[in-house]
């Protein structure tokens, strides 16, 4: 058995619009409904959701019988973490809150085999499909996709030399986390922090540099990917669960006599 080309670190490559979801209600159903939506990529959050292991492979699990891709995000740029994650058949990983270029560095480094890296070895996992892939450990590095996430002023302004790091396919910008940084907690919208964010995107854009983000605005998401985001989730699947539930209550409440 051969290893299976992953889709969206070829897209984003090539530069083709990637439009994803965010996941953190930590819910197999919920993954479920979502998987055949037709969504290029979704993310399993573990840094700002109650996902463990075990969730994070069954969701990793529903997934793999869908065209969309599944990234995990774990809660910090741990090494451990990492390796169970990619263990578990991850297609990639999302790494928060990576601040240097020696930051970035270590989180490649924990994704690459010896000698290029520090990821221990098991030769029978859900990844290799319990030692069934012949070709896993030729093929994993070039097909997992590794983000990373720029979330402060300071990150921003290294931008250029951390999405210059060997084994980094693209930069994700936080917009909540930097908005914070900057003194606007609770404002990611505002147009000075789109004006940060721009001031270091269009540097990699025109680099050939994949950038993402997440945004909860609809007609902002598909602005972003029309002006050169190759990324971008619209949307977080608990925040669906809760707009809708409040529409629906207030439209039958609104229609009450």
């Amino acid at each position: 058995m051969k290893f299976a080309p992953n889709p969206f670190t070829h897209a984003i490559r090539k530069g083709e619009k990637q439009l994803g979801l965010w996941l953190t209600s930590a819910s197999n159903s919920s993954a479920e409904i979502i998987s055949s939506a037709g969504y290029d990529w979704v993310v399993v959050d573990m840094e700002h959701a109650p996902n463990h292991m075990l969730s994070v492979c069954s969701q990793l699990q529903i997934f793999s019988g869908s065209p969309t891709t599944a990234l995990a995000r774990p809660d910090w740029n741990d090494a451990v973490e990492v390796k169970r994650l990619l263990d578990l058949g991850a297609d990639g990983l999302v790494f928060p809150m990576i601040q240097t270029v020696e930051e970035a560095k270590s989180a490649v480094a924990s994704t690459r085999y010896p000698p290029r890296g520090i990821r221990g070895v098991s030769g029978v996992t859900r990844a290799n499909k319990y030692g069934r892939i012949t070709d896993y450990f030729e093929r994993v590095e070039e097909e997992t996709t590794i983000i990373i996430q720029l979330e402060t002023v300071s990150a921003i302004e290294h931008a250029e030399e951390i999405a210059a790091v060997n084994g980094v396919d693209g930069i994700f910008f936080g917009p909540a986390d930097i908005s914070a940084d900057m003194g606007l907690l609770g404002k990611a919208m505002d147009p000075a922090v789109w004006d940060l964010i721009w001031s270091a995107a269009r540097k990699l854009i025109a680099k050939g540099v994949p950038v993402g983000t997440l945004v909860l605005d609809p007609a902002f998401a598909a602005k972003l990917l029309n002006d050169g985001f190759t990324f971008v989730a619209c949307g977080v699947d608990t925040a669906l669960l809760a707009q809708s539930s409040d529409q629906l209550l207030a439209q039958v409440k609104g229609d009450l006599s």
